[in-house]
């Protein structure tokens, strides 16, 4: 079942087949390959674990959509459309293809859903030391970022890029096109901070804690491998962290613009 209108959550239980898609999320392949025996995308029932991790997960995207629909059209005169999120568990076909949850959580700009697999906060925190619910609420900021880069116009553009690009290019547009998404996840922690004065000291150590695990650097050390700046797509920890924080410090859009700092 997936869900439809915004802000809407479904589940989804199916056994997808992997297709071409382009996807902007998470990718903690490096770290769950070979874990759990290759059981990944096996269906199976929604637990009330689950249900929890929706109703938190709800709240958030609530409050990022309230945060949005303000701050995008006063800094970048563009009307914010609402997501939505679809929690899956195993593997997920979307717009953009089938995906598997070695995947981690990603955008697919054909749908504008934000796709997360159930299991994957407790992945996080178990095996990546990023616990705590503001991480998991930086999860979700980070992928509404990718659906509002989508909606001014800096995913079409990249995907152009890309298709046109040398494979090291591409993987260094994929990475300043995470790091804004990060950047833009702090714009969302500062204006919510601002807003509704709920995020506390710890709730932002946690969610950089968060962005520090899920470096292509870290994720590729932690599976065993020597991190190779080449093939990051994502950045790394301390690339991350930055752009978060920098999001954060500012809430500015205009300070998110990681291509132009990168000379592009």
């Amino acid at each position: 079942m997936g869900a439809s209108g915004a802000g809407g959550i479904g589940v989804v239980g199916m056994l997808a087949v992997l297709a071409f898609g382009y996807f902007f999320g998470i990718d903690i392949s490096p770290v769950v390959q070979g874990i759990d025996g290759g059981g990944q995308g096996q269906p199976r029932e929604l637990t009330e674990r689950d249900r929890q991790y929706g109703e938190f997960l709800s709240v958030v995207l609530a409050d990022t959509e309230e945060v949005w629909q303000r701050v995008l059209p006063e800094q970048a005169n563009t009307q914010y459309r609402d997501p939505t999120l679809v929690l899956f568990s195993g593997a997920v076909q979307s717009a953009c293809g089938g995906a598997t949850a070695a995947m981690g959580p990603f955008y697919c700009p054909g749908d504008q859903k934000l796709y997360l697999d159930t299991d994957f906060f407790d992945h996080m925190a178990q095996r990546m030391g990023a616990g705590g619910e503001f991480a998991a609420a930086y999860v979700v900021a980070h992928e509404v970022g990718h659906h509002v880069q989508n909606l001014i116009g800096v995913l079409p553009q990249v995907t152009r890029m890309r298709q046109q690009a040398s494979s090291s290019d591409s993987n260094y547009l994929s990475v300043l096109t995470e790091l804004q998404a990060d950047c833009f996840a702090g714009i969302w922690a500062r204006q919510a901070s601002d807003q509704f004065g709920t995020i506390t000291q710890q709730d932002l150590r946690d969610a950089q804690n968060a962005a520090r695990a899920v470096g292509d650097d870290q994720l590729q050390a932690s599976a065993g491998r020597t991190p190779m700046p080449d093939s990051f797509t994502h950045g790394s920890s301390e690339q991350r962290e930055e752009w978060l924080m920098r999001g954060f410090n500012s809430g500015q859009v205009a300070e998110c613009n990681t291509f132009k700092e990168a000379g592009l």
